[in-house]
């Protein structure tokens, strides 16, 4: 290793007492993280691309330095969904470091990356305190039913007002309008659920009455609106 004269020329004063690195929270352990197989958690964010148009949730399962379990969830580029499925298939097997350091082709997904790892290695995981941490396949738990993305579309306009169009229940087809024209409720189908019925053997009329359903007072109507046309 080289050194600068001036380094050279110095004389040697000994470090005075070091207790090492401050211990973080890994699935109910204090750890001193050292090297990467010392980082082990759950945990999850989001990224965004340089023009901003996109963003990316990522949930990454890792034990002892290596991602076991990838969850890539990307919404507003329709560009950035075929990048997820590289980085599905490119995470797993890897160490943080290297995931930290691999092109996923993405930006929003780099920038996911990014902030996991920072969370991850501050000991900032949701599995700090959870023993033994969270089982591989955990990640699927953020889905919906039928491992679907859970997305709110919503739109509005001051001429016109807002249009429900995507809930957590699933695909609203029908806002309820009370007497002022305000929404009381809306009308939805749960593709997830549809698919599973039909892949169970339903035809794809009864399994669109099956995964259909409704929130709020839609039994006080006064009429139905399709947020999409009209």
């Amino acid at each position: 290793m080289a050194y600068s004269q001036e380094v050279e020329n110095m004389c040697s004063v000994h470090q005075g007492v070091h207790h090492g690195a401050a211990p973080i929270p890994e699935e109910a352990k204090w750890v001193q993280a050292k090297e990467v197989k010392d980082i082990s958690g759950f945990t999850h964010g989001v990224g965004w691309c340089a023009p901003q148009q996109g963003a990316c949730k990522l949930s990454l399962n890792v034990k002892e330095g290596v991602i076991q379990e990838a969850l890539v969830e990307t919404i507003g580029c329709s560009g950035m969904t075929h990048s997820a499925a590289m980085a599905s298939e490119i995470l797993p097997g890897l160490t943080v470091m290297e995931a930290l350091n691999t092109d996923l082709v993405c930006d929003a997904i780099n920038t996911a990356m990014r902030e996991l790892f920072l969370q991850i290695v501050y000991g900032r995981s949701q599995s700090a305190f959870s023993e033994d941490g969270l089982v591989i396949g955990a990640g699927l738990e953020d889905l919906g039913k039928g491992n679907r993305s859970q997305v709110g579309t919503m739109y509005g306009t001051l001429a016109k007002g807002p249009r429900y169009l995507e809930m957590t229940d699933g695909y609203v087809t029908d806002l309820a309008l009370d007497e002022n024209d305000e929404i009381i409720g809306y009308k939805f189908v749960n593709f997830g659920k549809m698919m599973d019925f039909i892949k169970a053997g339903d035809d794809a009329n009864t399994a669109l009455e099956k995964a259909s359903g409704s929130y709020g007072r839609v039994q006080d109507a006064v009429k139905f609106i399709d947020p999409r046309k009209d």
